[in-house]
Protein backbone atom coordinates (compact mmCIF):
# COMPACT_ATOMS: atom_id res chain seq x y z
CA UNK A 1 0.00 0.00 0.00
CA UNK A 2 2.50 2.58 0.95
CA UNK A 3 5.03 1.46 -2.23
CA UNK A 4 1.66 2.15 -4.51
CA UNK A 5 0.85 5.22 -3.38
CA UNK A 6 4.67 6.35 -3.11
CA UNK A 7 4.79 5.61 -6.49
CA UNK A 8 2.01 7.42 -7.36
CA UNK A 9 3.39 10.93 -6.40
CA UNK A 10 6.87 10.41 -7.85
CA UNK A 11 5.60 11.29 -11.26
CA UNK A 12 4.72 15.19 -9.51
CA UNK A 13 7.93 15.28 -7.59
CA UNK A 14 9.17 15.02 -11.53
CA UNK A 15 7.14 17.75 -13.14
CA UNK A 16 8.14 19.71 -10.38
CA UNK A 17 11.90 19.17 -10.91
CA UNK A 18 11.17 19.69 -14.63
CA UNK A 19 9.37 23.16 -14.02
CA UNK A 20 12.14 24.64 -12.18
CA UNK A 21 15.17 23.54 -14.71
CA UNK A 22 14.04 27.02 -16.97
CA UNK A 23 14.28 29.03 -13.45
CA UNK A 24 17.33 27.93 -12.06
CA UNK A 25 19.27 28.14 -15.07
CA UNK A 26 18.41 31.75 -15.76
CA UNK A 27 19.09 32.73 -12.18
CA UNK A 28 22.60 30.09 -12.65
CA UNK A 29 24.61 32.61 -11.65
CA UNK A 30 23.89 33.22 -8.43
CA UNK A 31 23.71 29.84 -7.49
CA UNK A 32 26.84 28.45 -4.96
CA UNK A 33 26.29 25.06 -6.93
CA UNK A 34 25.69 23.56 -9.85
CA UNK A 35 21.82 24.01 -11.41
CA UNK A 36 21.76 19.26 -11.20
CA UNK A 37 22.85 19.43 -7.46
CA UNK A 38 20.26 21.76 -6.68
CA UNK A 39 17.41 19.76 -8.27
CA UNK A 40 19.14 16.34 -7.15
CA UNK A 41 19.33 17.53 -3.28
CA UNK A 42 15.73 18.69 -3.68
CA UNK A 43 14.43 15.54 -5.42
CA UNK A 44 15.87 13.39 -3.28
CA UNK A 45 14.27 15.96 -0.08
CA UNK A 46 11.25 15.66 -1.82
CA UNK A 47 10.87 11.67 -2.86
CA UNK A 48 12.32 10.78 1.12
CA UNK A 49 9.03 12.99 2.41
CA UNK A 50 6.77 11.47 0.44
CA UNK A 51 8.23 7.65 1.41
CA UNK A 52 7.80 8.97 5.03
CA UNK A 53 4.23 10.14 4.06
CA UNK A 54 3.14 7.26 2.44
CA UNK A 55 4.39 4.84 4.92
CA UNK A 56 2.54 7.06 7.43
CA UNK A 57 -0.45 6.71 6.04
CA UNK A 58 -0.71 3.32 5.64
CA UNK A 59 0.56 2.40 9.37
CA UNK A 60 -1.46 4.59 10.99
CA UNK A 61 -4.58 5.31 9.11
CA UNK A 62 -6.23 1.95 10.02
CA UNK A 63 -6.18 2.72 13.23
CA UNK A 64 -8.10 5.77 13.37
CA UNK A 65 -10.62 4.96 10.66
CA UNK A 66 -8.57 7.39 7.36
CA UNK A 67 -7.98 5.40 3.99
CA UNK A 68 -7.48 5.03 0.49
CA UNK A 69 -10.11 2.88 -0.60
CA UNK A 70 -9.61 2.39 -3.69
CA UNK A 71 -6.13 2.16 -4.07
CA UNK A 72 -6.61 -0.42 -1.23
CA UNK A 73 -9.22 -2.34 -3.31
CA UNK A 74 -6.78 -2.55 -6.11
CA UNK A 75 -3.67 -3.75 -3.67
CA UNK A 76 -5.82 -6.19 -2.07
CA UNK A 77 -7.50 -7.34 -4.78
CA UNK A 78 -10.98 -6.78 -3.71
CA UNK A 79 -13.86 -6.31 -5.73
CA UNK A 80 -15.53 -2.63 -5.17
CA UNK A 81 -19.10 -3.37 -6.34
CA UNK A 82 -20.02 0.61 -7.16
CA UNK A 83 -18.22 2.15 -4.03
CA UNK A 84 -16.03 4.18 -5.80
CA UNK A 85 -19.16 6.28 -6.83
CA UNK A 86 -19.84 7.92 -3.47
CA UNK A 87 -15.64 9.23 -3.15
CA UNK A 88 -16.20 10.13 -7.09
CA UNK A 89 -19.55 11.86 -6.46
CA UNK A 90 -17.80 14.00 -3.53
CA UNK A 91 -14.59 14.79 -5.11
CA UNK A 92 -15.85 16.07 -8.31
CA UNK A 93 -18.29 18.41 -6.33
CA UNK A 94 -15.55 19.24 -4.09
CA UNK A 95 -13.51 20.01 -7.20
CA UNK A 96 -15.98 22.37 -8.54
CA UNK A 97 -17.22 23.93 -5.56
CA UNK A 98 -12.68 24.81 -4.93
CA UNK A 99 -12.68 25.90 -8.52
CA UNK A 100 -15.31 28.30 -8.21
CA UNK A 101 -13.89 30.00 -4.60
CA UNK A 102 -10.45 29.66 -6.87
CA UNK A 103 -12.13 32.11 -9.69
CA UNK A 104 -13.67 34.55 -7.16
CA UNK A 105 -10.90 34.57 -4.80
CA UNK A 106 -8.20 35.85 -8.13
CA UNK A 107 -10.58 38.92 -7.80
CA UNK A 108 -9.21 39.61 -4.95
CA UNK A 109 -5.59 39.16 -6.14
CA UNK A 110 -2.88 41.54 -4.54
CA UNK A 111 -1.48 43.63 -7.08
CA UNK A 112 1.94 41.83 -7.05
CA UNK A 113 0.90 38.52 -7.61
CA UNK A 114 -2.45 39.63 -10.16
CA UNK A 115 0.57 41.64 -12.36
CA UNK A 116 2.96 38.66 -12.35
CA UNK A 117 0.61 35.29 -11.89
CA UNK A 118 0.20 34.91 -15.82
CA UNK A 119 3.80 35.04 -16.79
CA UNK A 120 4.50 33.16 -14.21
CA UNK A 121 1.55 30.67 -14.11
CA UNK A 122 2.27 26.84 -13.30
CA UNK A 123 2.40 23.99 -15.46
CA UNK A 124 -0.30 22.26 -15.46
CA UNK A 125 1.13 18.90 -15.26
CA UNK A 126 2.72 20.23 -11.77
CA UNK A 127 -0.92 21.28 -10.55
CA UNK A 128 -2.28 18.18 -11.79
CA UNK A 129 0.58 15.73 -10.90
CA UNK A 130 2.40 17.73 -8.05
CA UNK A 131 -0.87 19.66 -6.88
CA UNK A 132 -3.61 16.86 -7.36
CA UNK A 133 -1.55 13.75 -6.33
CA UNK A 134 1.78 13.96 -4.64
CA UNK A 135 0.10 17.14 -2.20
CA UNK A 136 -2.43 14.70 -0.70
CA UNK A 137 -0.10 12.05 0.30
CA UNK A 138 1.99 14.24 1.84
CA UNK A 139 -0.35 16.58 3.84
CA UNK A 140 -3.51 14.48 3.85
CA UNK A 141 -2.33 10.93 3.62
CA UNK A 142 0.41 11.66 5.40
CA UNK A 143 0.61 14.55 8.26
CA UNK A 144 -2.86 14.53 8.98
CA UNK A 145 -3.29 10.86 9.34
CA UNK A 146 -0.08 11.63 11.60
CA UNK A 147 -1.81 14.41 13.42
CA UNK A 148 -5.22 12.77 13.83
CA UNK A 149 -3.27 9.65 15.23
CA UNK A 150 -1.11 11.24 17.72
CA UNK A 151 -4.25 13.17 18.90
CA UNK A 152 -5.94 10.08 19.05
CA UNK A 153 -3.08 8.00 20.96
CA UNK A 154 -2.04 10.88 23.36
CA UNK A 155 -5.32 12.90 23.88
CA UNK A 156 -8.01 10.25 23.88
CA UNK A 157 -5.55 7.45 25.25
CA UNK A 158 -6.16 5.49 22.16
CA UNK A 159 -10.33 5.29 22.74
CA UNK A 160 -12.48 3.04 20.41
CA UNK A 161 -12.05 5.67 17.68
CA UNK A 162 -10.66 9.69 17.51
CA UNK A 163 -13.53 12.29 18.62
CA UNK A 164 -14.75 14.66 16.30
CA UNK A 165 -12.72 17.68 18.08
CA UNK A 166 -9.67 15.40 17.64
CA UNK A 167 -10.41 14.69 13.69
CA UNK A 168 -11.73 18.77 13.45
CA UNK A 169 -8.64 19.67 14.43
CA UNK A 170 -6.11 17.61 12.13
CA UNK A 171 -7.83 18.36 9.73
CA UNK A 172 -7.27 22.53 10.98
CA UNK A 173 -3.77 22.09 11.56
CA UNK A 174 -2.91 20.26 8.21
CA UNK A 175 -4.99 22.88 6.00
CA UNK A 176 -3.04 25.68 7.67
CA UNK A 177 0.53 23.78 6.91
CA UNK A 178 -0.96 23.39 3.18
CA UNK A 179 -1.31 26.65 2.95
CA UNK A 180 2.00 28.13 4.72
CA UNK A 181 3.72 25.48 2.09
CA UNK A 182 2.46 27.61 -0.59
CA UNK A 183 4.21 30.74 0.87
CA UNK A 184 7.94 30.12 -0.75
CA UNK A 185 6.22 30.26 -4.28
CA UNK A 186 3.88 33.76 -3.15
CA UNK A 187 7.22 35.43 -2.14
CA UNK A 188 9.65 34.79 -5.42
CA UNK A 189 6.03 35.48 -7.59
CA UNK A 190 5.44 38.78 -5.60
CA UNK A 191 8.99 39.55 -4.99
CA UNK A 192 8.11 39.67 -1.28
CA UNK A 193 5.87 38.81 1.64
CA UNK A 194 3.64 41.72 2.13
CA UNK A 195 0.68 41.37 4.81
CA UNK A 196 -1.57 41.31 1.74
CA UNK A 197 0.00 38.63 -0.04
CA UNK A 198 0.43 36.38 3.53
CA UNK A 199 -3.48 36.62 4.34
CA UNK A 200 -4.33 35.92 0.30
CA UNK A 201 -1.95 32.68 -0.14
CA UNK A 202 -3.28 31.32 3.53
CA UNK A 203 -6.55 32.29 3.67
CA UNK A 204 -6.78 30.96 -0.28
CA UNK A 205 -5.14 27.50 0.29
CA UNK A 206 -6.40 27.27 4.18
CA UNK A 207 -9.42 26.91 2.94
CA UNK A 208 -9.47 24.29 -0.03
CA UNK A 209 -6.70 22.69 2.72
CA UNK A 210 -10.29 22.38 4.69
CA UNK A 211 -12.08 21.07 1.73
CA UNK A 212 -9.61 18.43 1.36
CA UNK A 213 -9.16 17.53 4.69
CA UNK A 214 -13.07 16.72 5.26
CA UNK A 215 -13.23 14.58 1.78
CA UNK A 216 -10.15 12.66 3.12
CA UNK A 217 -12.04 12.27 6.32
CA UNK A 218 -15.50 11.11 5.01
CA UNK A 219 -14.56 9.24 1.88
CA UNK A 220 -11.36 8.58 1.20
CA UNK A 221 -7.58 10.05 -0.37
CA UNK A 222 -8.75 9.39 -3.56
CA UNK A 223 -11.96 12.31 -3.11
CA UNK A 224 -9.60 14.72 -1.70
CA UNK A 225 -6.84 13.77 -5.19
CA UNK A 226 -9.59 14.43 -7.73
CA UNK A 227 -10.92 17.49 -5.97
CA UNK A 228 -7.53 18.91 -6.03
CA UNK A 229 -6.70 18.23 -9.16
CA UNK A 230 -10.18 19.13 -10.85
CA UNK A 231 -10.27 22.43 -9.19
CA UNK A 232 -7.03 23.35 -10.90
CA UNK A 233 -7.98 22.17 -14.48
CA UNK A 234 -11.45 24.08 -14.07
CA UNK A 235 -10.06 27.53 -12.86
CA UNK A 236 -6.96 27.00 -14.99
CA UNK A 237 -9.53 26.33 -17.91
CA UNK A 238 -11.28 29.65 -16.78
CA UNK A 239 -8.21 31.79 -16.23
CA UNK A 240 -7.30 30.86 -19.92
CA UNK A 241 -10.29 31.94 -20.98
CA UNK A 242 -10.21 35.33 -19.90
Amino acid sequence: MALVLWALGLPGVAALLASLWQPLQQGAGLLPVPVWVVLASSGVQTTALLALAAWLGARLGPDVGLRSPLVAAWVQGTPLHGAWRAPLRAGVAGGVGAALWLVLLAAWAPAPLAQDAAAQAVPLSVRLLYGGITEEILLRWGLMTLLVWLGWRWLQRRRSAPAGWVLGLAIVLSALAFAAGHLPAAHALAGGLSLPVVAYVLLGNAVFGLLAGALYARWGLESAMLAHALAHLLAGGVAALR
